[in-house]
């Protein structure tokens, strides 16, 4: 792992709902909160079927209250996380990390490009205020499916003013990602976090202006496909092993359960340390990951065990690479 987690005790302050299924949650520390960098998150210990596990979630604000602050999507297909934190209410008390940071901003670029579709408002929204409140030249896009959808957006148009635009789904309203990166400053660079779609679509976009590849930093939450999830099988017969994947499980979860050790890091689709070999496949993969190019999907020869899922049948694997 990329991070010793420190963890300590903390209790929930305080809640608000923020958007019709995004609730925001107020969580004062045992130690004095730190301020995050933005695109900072903590992990969170949550109970899911009675097994313990954790979830990642961005911070919002500064906590110069003393209160970290995160906003949690509830999730119709969520593997569990989402309904753990909105059944709990103020006063409960909870395990946290120190903040971390894997989607660190970069300072000092002439030019900025924010993309936040949905709940990927949460690591978006720090940054977009770090620099406007340093005079740094930014554009900053914010989609969701519904104009109700547009969590922190109020507060966002007050400190961004015509600098934020907002594109509502249900009302017909795109984005021309080919016009904002073509504005784009040649040394600025684009922060994008959404949807699986919205972030292959940026991806492909940025790649085809033939704009530098570091310049374009991103984040996923890991939970979107283009199928909603459901159970399969998984074969490993190396290991003369035979797995079923819930609907509300991962495969590298289910794998790691069943006693198949896999190596793995970010468990959100993006280090491709977790990939295993595909051999055969009964159905489609749904793959979730950002990590492997759109031709590397479509030659389905690996999957990301963290995130990618199986529609329709099951998935013959190797975990041992060896080549």
């Amino acid at each position: 792992m990329r991070f010793a987690l420190e963890w300590q005790d903390a209790r929930l302050r305080a809640v608000r709902d923020v958007a019709a299924d995004i609730r925001l949650f107020e969580i004062e520390p045992t130690t004095p909160a730190k301020p995050p960098a933005p695109g900072s998150h903590i992990s969170v210990a949550v109970t899911i079927d009675g097994r313990a596990d954790t979830r990642c979630y961005s911070l919002i604000g500064t906590a110069e209250d003393g209160a970290y602050r995160i906003a949690v999507k509830r999730l119709t297909e969520s593997r569990g996380g989402s309904a753990y934190m909105w059944s709990l209410s103020p006063g409960a008390r909870l395990r946290i990390s120190d903040p971390q940071n894997l989607f660190e901003l970069t300072l000092g670029r002439p030019d900025y490009l924010l993309i936040a579709g949905g709940i990927g408002i949460t690591p978006i929204h720090g940054m977009a205020l770090a620099l406007a409140s340093r005079g740094a030249s930014l554009r900053m896009l914010y989609a969701a499916r519904h104009r109700a959808d547009l969590a922190f957006a109020d507060d966002l148009a007050e400190r961004l003013g015509d600098r934020l635009e907002t594109y509502v789904d249900e009302e017909g309203q795109r984005m021309d990602l080919a016009a904002a990166i073509d504005a784009l400053h040649p040394d600025g660079e684009l922060y994008l976090c959404g949807p699986i779609g919205l972030m292959e679509a940026v991806r492909r976009q940025w790649r085809q202006s033939g704009r530098p590849p570091e310049r374009l930093r991103f984040e996923s939450f890991g939970n979107s496909g283009r199928f909603a999830p459901e159970a399969f099988t998984v074969r490993i017969p190396r290991l003369d092993t035979t797995i079923t994947v819930p609907d509300n499980r991962s495969m590298l979860d289910a794998l790691e359960a069943a006693g198949v050790e896999l190596l793995s890091d970010c468990r959100r689709g993006e280090c491709g340390l977790c990939a295993v070999d595909i051999l055969g496949v009964e159905g489609e993969v749904d793959h979730r990951d950002v990590f492997f190019s759109d031709g590397q999907k479509a030659e389905n020869h690996r999957m990301c065990a963290c995130v990618s899922r199986v529609v329709g049948g099951s998935v013959t694997i190797d975990t041992a690479r060896r080549d």
